[in-house]
């Protein structure tokens, strides 16, 4: 992996709500560029919640979010999207009724400078043999593809997986997995979210551990694996 240089992305004492319901707790966070960053934590933690906050999904009622020293929490998403933040979400949300091949033309159309189809297929050649199947008839690996080839087709600063290998079979995962390293070899800026920890230590530069909205730890994949009452109280593992 190419080694992380200055902050990208600076989260401040965000706090997040749902309604009524307060989510996020004074979370920070930092993101250098080229650095892959981990955030874990079991489910209900904040996880989702925090990355949607980044991309404009959510927007958090105190706290600062700086892109490039821009503070950018009030923006809309699509605003955000456009200074070169994307957000793969857990759902992936591609066109059903669209086939591979629209589904990028359209994530294209609004790129200041998009890669070309070649390039996207070259990443993901099994889009290629797929490009004109409809969304809906792909497999779940398939479709995972396609969600992250949309994201980079826009040429992405800061790209966000947000629980990129659930529910697949473990040779996707392994796939998949292969694929995030050789994006984050070439410069990518990843933050991923993943229930897999081992798969998602095996890719980061640093980790973030978060518990019911807490950030309960910062540290490399290294230091949180020589901490195992944290990896057991706040992980599961």
């Amino acid at each position: 992996m190419t080694e992380p240089t200055a902050t990208m992305i600076d989260v401040d004492r965000i706090n997040t709500y749902y309604g009524d319901s307060h989510v996020l707790f004074d979370v920070s966070m930092q993101v250098r560029e080229r650095e892959v960053v981990a955030l874990l934590g079991r489910n209900g933690a904040g996880k989702s919640t925090t990355l949607k906050t980044l991309a404009g999904v959510l927007r958090p009622r105190s706290g600062a979010i700086r892109f490039d020293g821009a503070t950018i929490e009030q923006l809309p998403s699509y605003q955000i999207a456009r200074l070169g933040l994307q957000l793969v979400p857990e759902e992936r949300r591609i066109f059903g009724a669209l086939t591979v091949a629209e589904n990028l033309d359209i994530a294209a159309l609004s790129a200041r400078e998009p890669l070309p189809l070649n390039d996207i297929y070259a990443i993901f050649p099994r889009l290629r043999e797929r490009r004109g199947s409809h969304g809906r008839s792909l497999s779940g690996g398939e479709q995972q593809m396609l969600a992250i080839a949309r994201a980079l087709i826009r040429r992405p600063r800061l790209i966000l997986l947000d629980e990129p290998f659930e529910g697949l079979a473990v040779i996707i995962v392994q796939n998949l997995l292969e694929i995030c390293r050789e994006l984050a070899a070439k410069g990518q800026t990843i933050v991923i979210v993943e229930q897999n920890v081992r798969a998602a230590l095996s890719l980061a530069h640093r980790v973030y551990v978060l518990n019911n909205g807490h950030m309960a730890f910062e540290g490399t994949p290294a230091a949180l694996q020589d901490a195992p009452e944290v990896m057991n109280r706040y992980l599961g593992v």
